[in-house]
């Protein structure tokens, strides 16, 4: 799961999404984006299907690091799910705009340029807009990050570097919303984005070829129980 959260979105991005915005003309984009709906609702379908697994990490996290702390990893699942929540609505809000957009009898309310707003600002401002669900990302990850560094579960070397990795997140998406001229630089994004994607990868792969690391709390039942 950490490694889908990290490389379907961004190849969803990179190879469908990014293609429909032509510049700062908002009409262009918009008509692409017709001529293309196909493309565009498939793209936007896996956009809309990303919350799910991001629900199902959340939830997997939490059962894994309860025992670390319970309080602190249902917090973290809780801020998971808004996170998820967040992001579903986003993508329904452009779902609902081109629906819009696509019958006659909204224009006879709107005019075409009102009808395209929504679709134009979803593609030519998709960070910014999606910083809003990324500050929940940054501190449900730091919570679960931590919670990794004291169970052992994971080198702790890497549980750090995932808290400041997401720590990074939470920072720039709060300049997204106080400053957003300067989140918006390439320099910047790359400074605050490029850790919490390299610790989704190093991670997911280790999960996925080393597993676990359970034998410290094996030895430490083994030993509360020779002292009962």
């Amino acid at each position: 799961m950490f490694l889908l959260a990290f490389i379907v979105p961004t190849l969803n991005w990179t190879l469908i999404l990014s293609r429909f915005s032509i510049g700062t003309n908002a009409s262009a984009t918009a008509n692409n984006i017709l001529e293309s709906e196909l493309l565009f609702r498939l793209g936007m379908t896996i956009e809309l299907l990303m919350p799910v697994g991001l629900i199902i990490l959340g939830w997997t996290l939490y059962r894994i690091l309860k025992p670390e702390g319970r309080n602190l990893a249902l917090l973290a699942l809780l801020l998971k799910l808004v996170e998820a929540i967040i992001s579903a609505v986003i993508v329904l809000v452009v779902f609902i705009a081109l629906h819009l957009l696509d019958g006659e009898a909204y224009l006879k309310v709107f005019t075409p340029e009102q009808l395209q707003v929504p679709l134009t600002l979803i593609i030519k401002s998709h960070m910014a807009i999606f910083s809003v669900p990324m500050v929940f990302l940054g501190l449900d990850m730091m919570i679960f990050s931590y919670l990794f560094f004291k169970s052992g579960y994971i080198p702790r070397i890497l549980a750090a570097f995932g808290i400041f990795s997401f720590a990074l997140i939470f920072i720039h998406s709060l300049m997204y919303l106080l400053a957003p001229q300067y989140a918006a630089m390439a320099i910047n994004q790359i400074i605050f984005w490029f850790p919490s994607g390299l610790f989704e990868l190093v991670v997911g792969f280790w999960l996925l070829f080393r597993g676990l690391n359970i034998n410290h709390q094996e030895i430490y039942t083994s030993t509360s129980n020779i002292q009962i």
